[in-house]
């Protein structure tokens, strides 16, 4: 991958491949003396070694830092720590040394609010590059966890990476991206022609969650339907803190 390698960045992908994980969880290395960590992923035996290995060529490890809390992000943190002279941990939240929001600065990174995925969700930048975690990934699009303002939050933090100065984006699943700015437009107007969908549905009747989701989801598979019915339930509640929602509508549970 050229445009890693060019930046001196090191991508190791854990085998856990699967219809959310896509081709498995992404963990990156930038830097040397010492390097630092996005997102050391599961805690499978060959990817620890991985990372450990390319961690000792690169002069030892500064800090681990933690896009958002979901396992497959997260799992190996206590292993490779172990194995690393258990360096500091920042995240958003949780049991860190390192408590990171908005602007943070931890080691060479600066950290960028991108919520909406999780609440916790932060996205990366070193240099030119932005780790993304899940917040935008290298093929598809992710789903969005209901809570209050998750939708308008995830718009927000897309538009808050569009005024950067980016050349390459390093998501936590799939090939990096090296159109950033189309890509995070592309992501930005796929959440609203999702929202036109929905509203066309909820013109024609609809009511349902399952007859919503066939309407403004259609292309989605069977084993994606539940992720889907999460994204349709953070796109409804921003409907309806918008007052844009018919009342006799059923909702996800």
């Amino acid at each position: 991958m050229k445009p890693l390698h060019d930046r001196d960045i090191a991508l190791v992908r854990a085998e856990n491949p699967g219809p959310l994980t896509l081709t498995g969880t992404n963990s990156y290395l930038v830097g040397r003396n010492p390097a630092w960590a996005i997102d050391p992923g599961p805690a499978l035996e060959t990817h620890v070694a991985a990372l450990v290995a390319e961690i000792e060529r690169r002069g030892g490890l500064g800090g681990i830092a933690v896009t958002h809390e979901h396992l497959d992000h997260v799992e190996a943190i206590e292993e490779l720590r172990a194995r690393t002279g258990r360096p500091p941990v920042g995240a958003a939240r949780g049991s860190v040394d390192t408590q990171l929001g908005e602007g943070s600065q931890f080691g060479p990174l600066r950290a960028v609010s991108t919520p909406g995925h999780s609440p916790d969700h932060l996205a990366f930048i070193y240099r030119d590059v932005g780790f993304t975690g899940d917040a935008v990934l290298g093929e598809g699009s992710v789903f969005i966890t209901p809570y209050a303002g998750a939708l308008a939050g995830y718009l927000d933090g897309l538009e808050r990476l569009d005024r950067l100065e980016l050349a390459l984006l390093c998501p936590g699943h799939g090939p990096p991206v090296t159109d950033p700015h189309a890509k995070l437009r592309e992501y930005r107007e796929h959440r609203l022609e999702r929202e036109r969908l929905l509203l066309a549905a909820l013109a024609r009747g609809s009511r349902s969650v399952s007859d919503l989701l066939d309407e403004a989801w259609p292309e989605v598979p069977t084993p994606l339907r539940p992720a889907a019915e999460r994204s349709l339930a953070a796109h409804l509640d921003k409907l309806a803190d918008e007052q844009r929602l018919p009342p006799d509508l059923e909702r996800p549970a």
